[in-house]
């Protein structure tokens, strides 16, 4: 079963699923480990690795340290082309679909076929799109692109169906690191409504109950980064996945 296949069996059996990301830069690898660990005890379904920025030195030895430890899948949320790794299970093969900055719809993505390619690695083609959330995130300002307006859901939609028409596995609809606000729900019902393609939900989503509430809205796996690092207490992570997977039951 392929990284994408499980996922999906994920959404099948749970509703929604809930994937923590780890960014290599926020704390040292004996943190990033822990909280891997706690994630995967407290019924995390997988984990991403990525940032905006990398100033950890050796990207390899993180990945692959995350992976030795922990048995749900590992995927790389890449925010460039040093962020690919060999460890890992798959990579999101993203695309910023949302801007037109031709470096980050197609540039990053053609120096990054080869090495993907070289490493086997598993590549699930995803549209990325940013949503303006009350400040300038990481996201944005790296990508040198402009958010879509969390007001206008008919935009949102038009462009994940093209994303879906463009044969992508996954729509990633993001507020940024330190978002102010998260999605929508009204975004997030539309595009989910519109557009086949599972839809992951990040960005600014601080407690439980706003998990569950993009999950109400129409998100296929919710993933929260922020929000969980550095002093993580034991059971913190679990009410999230509680609150993301009791959805469905609940309804």
């Amino acid at each position: 079963m392929t990284t994408f296949e499980r996922l999906l069996d994920i959404k099948a059996k749970r509703g929604a699923g809930y994937i923590v990301l780890i960014d290599p830069d926020k704390q040292k690898i004996e943190k990033s480990i822990e909280i891997a660990q706690q994630a995967e005890t407290e019924g995390v379904d997988a984990i991403f690795i990525g940032g905006s920025l990398l100033f950890y030195s050796t990207f390899e030895e993180f990945v692959e340290q995350i992976k030795t430890h922990v048995s749900i899948p590992v995927i790389l949320f890449p925010g460039s082309t040093q962020q690919i790794s060999r460890h890992a299970d798959a990579i999101l093969f993203l695309s910023v679909l949302s801007g037109r900055n031709p470096e980050t719809l197609i540039g990053q993505q053609v120096k990054g076929a080869p090495l993907i390619k070289m490493y086997n690695l598993e590549a699930i083609s995803t549209a990325y799109m940013l949503v303006e959330s009350g400040v300038v995130t990481s996201a944005e300002f790296m990508s040198n692109t402009r958010p879509l307006p969390r007001e206008k859901n008919d935009i949102a939609v038009a462009h994940a169906l093209a994303a879906e028409y463009l044969g992508m596995k996954l729509i990633y609809l993001e507020a940024g690191s330190g978002a102010k606000y998260p999605v929508p729900d009204e975004m997030i019902d539309a595009v989910s409504r519109y557009a086949a393609p599972p839809l992951i939900v990040g960005g600014g989503i601080r407690t439980p109950e706003i998990a569950a509430q993009k999950v109400k809205a129409g998100a296929s796996f919710i993933v929260t980064g922020n929000v969980l690092e550095n002093a993580v207490k034991p059971g913190h992570i679990a009410e999230f996945a509680d609150a993301i997977h009791n959805v469905v039951s609940q309804t």
